[in-house]
């Protein structure tokens, strides 16, 4: 081949290269110009505000006060570990989450255990009907079983008395050995007693398990098939498959629940504000940590100490979170990996 031919095709090589490289650039250009507007909410009214709240934990800021805003150093942070209210609510939330996270992971496990059962008649009705909960709005879900559960004319109390387990309750109450240890007074009103409202806040959340089941029905369907066929070769039975094949295979999923159930018990809030008003009744019972950081900055406009508040929480979240991340490699399997 001709010299010139040669110098001819390193032109036409070169000219594709900036061609290419002219194209890549202005994709790059209208790529940032059309996520431009994310970019600039993002910043306005996310990363803004998270900074200007981290800078009032520092300051005496008091939303509608005409006084100058001073820097106090760490006076709120120290104000929050020696708040007697701070410290009850946390351990109301603290308390809370230690029963329901688990509780709000093994129902929904058990429900799409139940689903995906071979033998199960209508499995389309019953996946309906325990996942359509969830799409009704928190607010009202709240109203009805306000209504379900309450003590003189709720739903709950009257089945319980149709099927005399009020009676036997009170029998028991009155025998020889077992009243000398527990005194039966009557069924309760179960969101005004101190010693159930944590249980008819269970009962209520069961209401929005649906989409947590959804997705552990999805991950149960998608385990091949040929994992328990070779353990039913094998003779194992159907308790060893769940423990030794779908729960292996599905963990990915539950890890995922499991960090969005932790999350969201940091951030309860709508349940118990709108059960006991704001107030945390019975005996600060259903005092959670966010309507102690509601009433402090939305109430109390205390705005500096409400900041340190919500960014002690959000601390804790991560700090969780991460707690979650650390030790899922000893128990979270993903297919292909390592």
């Amino acid at each position: 081949m001709a010299s010139g031919q040669v110098m001819e095709l390193d032109a036409s090589e070169e000219k594709q290269k900036n061609r290419r490289s002219g194209l890549h650039e202005q994709q790059r250009r209208w790529g940032w110009i059309f996520i431009s507007p994310w970019i600039v909410g993002f910043t306005l009214f996310t990363a803004a505000p998270i900074l200007i709240s981290l800078y009032w934990t520092f300051t005496d800021y008091t939303l509608g006060s005409e006084d100058a805003v001073n820097f106090v150093g760490l006076t709120n942070w120290q104000r929050l570990f020696t708040d007697p209210l701070a410290l009850q609510a946390l351990k109301v939330t603290g308390t809370f989450a230690a029963i329901a996270i688990p509780i709000f992971l093994l129902v929904p496990l058990g429900m799409a255990a139940l689903l995906n059962a071979e033998n199960l008649w209508g499995k389309r009705v019953w996946r309906t009907l325990f996942y359509l909960p969830y799409m009704v709005p928190a607010v009202s879900g709240i109203f009805v079983w306000q209504a379900f559960l309450n003590g003189q004319s709720g739903w709950l109390n009257r089945m319980l008395r149709f099927f005399g387990i009020e009676d036997f309750l009170i029998w028991l109450s009155d025998a020889p050995f077992i009243g000398n240890y527990w005194n039966f007074e009557g069924l309760p009103n179960w969101l005004q007693n101190e010693q159930t409202i944590a249980t008819a806040f269970l009962i209520m959340g069961f209401w929005g398990v649906g989409n947590a089941m959804l997705t552990m029905l999805a991950s149960m369907q998608g385990v091949p098939k040929e994992l328990y066929e070779a353990a039913d070769v094998d003779g194992a039975g159907a308790w060893k498959k769940f423990r030794n094949i779908t729960l292996p295979m599905i963990s990915p999923v539950i890890f995922y629940n499991l960090v969005l159930v932790a999350i969201g018990m940091m951030r309860y809030f709508e349940v118990p504000y709108i059960v006991s008003r704001g107030t945390g009744a019975p005996n600060n019972a259903a005092y959670f940590y966010n309507i102690h950081f509601y009433k402090t900055a939305f109430t109390a406009f205390d705005m500096g100490y409400g900041a340190a508040q919500a960014w002690f929480i959000f601390i804790l979240s991560m700090i969780i979170t991460l707690a979650l991340f650390a030790t899922s490699a000893r128990w979270v399997f993903y297919a292909g990996g390592d």
